[in-house]
């Protein structure tokens, strides 16, 4: 029984590569991987989040990305594109196509079953070998669910989690609170089901 060999990528012919593409795909050790579409769910979580941002850092020295900004974890050589990215001071890039971001201060990814094992894993996992990276937000796309990850002063990440519309998600490294009512705005979800009756 053969098998086809895996066509390993270098990381310059993954750029040259997507940066022609229809399509984004990510990279990560020679490989490269296409990315799923997302939800109506997906689409608007993230949209809100990034008016809220917005909205939130207008007069500060921040810029706030969607996800056609691609990040590079340097430490382990994984291409990416985060649903937001939020990097305040001068963003430092790959090369001159100023595509691809280098020190993120805050990212935040929308979790769909179809990514959460990954994004929630080995991706989160890597996210945290950014040394700019101070807090990585993960939004459930099927529930009300958001968990803020922050790195502490001792270098320790902690967690916050909140599932209450009337909660305020805080991003101390920008010093702002987003409410949760903003990152789901327009977003309903189906009642629990109830318990069948004994």
């Amino acid at each position: 029984m053969s098998t086809v060999p895996v066509r390993f990528y270098t990381p310059e012919e993954y750029l040259e590569r997507e940066r022609r593409a229809v399509t984004k795909s990510q990279y990560f050790r020679g490989e490269i991987y296409a990315m799923s579409g997302a939800s109506r769910e997906h689409i608007l979580i993230a949209g809100n989040f990034l008016a809220a941002l917005h909205t939130a850092l207008r007069d500060r020295p921040c810029e706030v990305y969607n996800s056609d900004m691609r990040v590079k974890v340097q430490a382990s050589g994984l291409y990416t594109y985060p649903d937001l990215s939020v990097v305040c001071g001068e963003p430092r890039f790959d090369d001159s196509h100023v595509d691809t971001l280098l020190n993120p201060l805050v990212l935040v990814e929308v979790i769909s079953p179809s990514t959460e094992a990954y994004d929630r894993g080995a991706k989160a996992n890597q996210y945290r070998q950014l040394a700019s990276l101070r807090e990585l937000v993960l939004v459930a796309s099927e529930s009300l669910h958001v968990e803020r990850h922050h790195r502490g002063e001792d270098g320790e990440w902690r967690i916050w989690e909140a599932n209450d519309r009337t909660a305020k998600l805080p991003l101390s490294s920008l010093g702002v609170e987003i409410p949760l009512e903003e990152i789901y705005r327009r977003i309903e979800f189906a009642p629990p089901a109830e318990a069948a009756a004994s």
